[in-house]
Formats: structure tokens, sequence, C-alpha cells
């Protein structure tokens, strides 16, 4: 047999990748614990693109990056389409630590949720976030508010890490509903404040600020009209994980078997599953005598 023929190193070749077409799914299901669904991914090329930059899989865990650093993923609200995050040098009921601050990027597809309160602590008394004029000066006009007349301070510094430090409560300054301007950024170097705190829910302990759930919520949508997209619904009803083409930014369904589709899984299933009940077999004898012919 004359191995150098084109015909036969091409048969060859293909002999040798057919196991391939059956190899495992490409996008997987699952970070570590969490549960990995569209609009998120595992990797580039899963999930939507458009947030593969911001919520990103790696040595099995979420993390939520933006310009100001990267913060892991405590859970995933599908149904509401939250994230919430927690920021390591965010200061709690627990411990206070110095920080400097939170923002998002102003293309992430992204934005706090109604739930989410952001506090200012140890504020210098002459601070642009707590004078009466309240002035965020970034150019834009735009002013960053926030309400020192809330009991969220004073039950914040009732906090034993916060209250042994004896900082009065007039330094404190509270956010909510979170917005940050158009610099989508808390500085809090430019504030004068050398710490801060968030959190999301009172869980039912609004008196108790060692209860509450401190972290960050963010919302996202999947659209300008937030609709669910209907290819990617069907690619997940035949078992398929919702990516994109990394070259083109356009979707594909990623199948069980680890082939990309621009539908859905269902023929792809069907050929998967009558390769592994004996189309194999029929395959390679008809390709062997396919290499015997070009002899």
């Amino acid at each position: 047999m004359d191995f150098s023929h084109p015909s036969v190193l091409l048969l060859s070749i293909f002999l040798f990748l057919l196991p391939s077409l059956i190899s495992s799914q490409i996008c997987q299901r699952n970070c570590g614990k969490e549960t990995l669904k569209y609009p998120f991914g595992s990797g580039p090329g899963c999930g939507d693109p458009r947030f593969q930059p911001h919520v990103t899989c790696s040595q099995q865990k979420l993390t939520f990056t933006t310009h100001t650093g990267s913060y892991p993923v405590t859970s995933v609200d599908y149904t509401n389409q939250v994230i919430y995050i927690s920021d390591p040098t965010m200061s709690t009921c627990s411990c206070t630590v110095p920080s400097k601050g939170f923002g998002l990027n102003w293309d992430a597809p992204f934005t706090f949720t109604d739930s989410t309160i952001f506090a200012l602590v140890d504020c210098a008394m002459n601070s642009s976030s707590i004078c009466q004029s309240n002035g965020y000066d970034d150019g834009s006009n735009s002013k960053l508010l926030c309400d020192q007349g809330t009991p969220i301070c004073s039950l914040l510094y009732s906090c034993r890490p916060i209250s042994t430090i004896n900082i009065p409560i007039s330094t404190c300054c509270v956010y909510t509903p979170v917005n940050l301007g158009p610099s989508f950024e808390m500085d809090l170097q430019k504030l004068q404040c050398p710490s801060y705190t968030g959190f999301y829910n009172f869980n039912d302990q609004q008196s108790d600020p060692e209860k509450w759930n401190y972290g960050i919520a963010l919302k996202y949508k999947f659209s300008v009209t937030n609709d669910y997209p209907g290819s990617c619904d069907a690619c997940e009803r035949s078992h398929g994980v919702c990516g994109y083409n990394v070259a083109f930014n356009s979707f594909i369904c990623n199948c069980p078997n680890g082939i990309n589709t621009t539908t859905d899984c269902y023929f792809i299933s069907s050929f998967n599953n009558g390769f592994k009940n004996g189309v194999a077999w029929l395959i390679y004898p008809a390709a062997w005598s396919l290499v015997w012919f070009f002899l």
C-alpha cells in the first residue's frame, strides 16, 4: 500500500480524527458548584460575547471583573436575572478594611439592583460625599448624592469593629438606590473616605447589621428588550449549550458531542446515537475499502 498517495493520506487522517466527533462538550454547564446558564459561559465561545469579558470561570471559580478589580460571584439568580458578588476589600459588621472603592465598566450589561445599598465609612468632614453641596466633580455636572438621615449609619457604627474606632456617625454616608453617575465609579480616594460597605438584603433583621447580606447585587439584561433569545432556547431544549463564534460573535449551539451547529442539537444527537450504536463499524470498513481501491 502506498501511504504517500494523497487519497490514502486523507482517509487515514479522517479515520484517526473520527472518534473526536463524539468528544466531550466544550462549553461546560457548571463552574465549580455554580450552575452556568445563558448568558454566562465557561470560557471564550460560550454564553453571550457581551458577558464573557465580565463574568469568567477560572479554576472552577466564577468571577466578576471590572476596571476596579475582580470579585467572586457568590450566586446567580437566573429567574430574576441578578448576580451577587462579594468584595474582599469591603467592610462589614465583622471587620473594617481599607478599600479603593467599586465601579462598573461603562459598557458592561449590568446595573445595580434597587436593593443594593452602599455606605461610605469614616469620611473626612469636608469630603465632597457628605458636604451639603454633595458634588462629584467628574466634568459632567452630575451629582453623587448621599443620605445621612438614614438609621443605617447608626446601625453600622454599632458594629464592634467600627465602634472601637470611635468615629462620629456624621462621617457616614449612604447611597440608596445606588447611583454612581456617568463615571460608574465610586472613587473613595477622591471622596476622602477610606472604606465602604455594601449589602443587598436586611435578611428580615433590619436592626441587626450582623445578619445583613453583605455584597453587591447586579441586574443584567439579555438585550435592550430583555427577550430571551429564541435560538438559545431551542439549543438548550436539545441539550445544547448556547455559545458564539469567537471570530464573528455569531450564535452557535455547542452540542453534547462537542460539535457546534447554528441551530440546535436534535440532528447531531441522532447522528451521535447512531454512531455509538454501530454506524462507526460501517464507516471504518467502507473507508478502508476505498483505501485499498487506490492501491
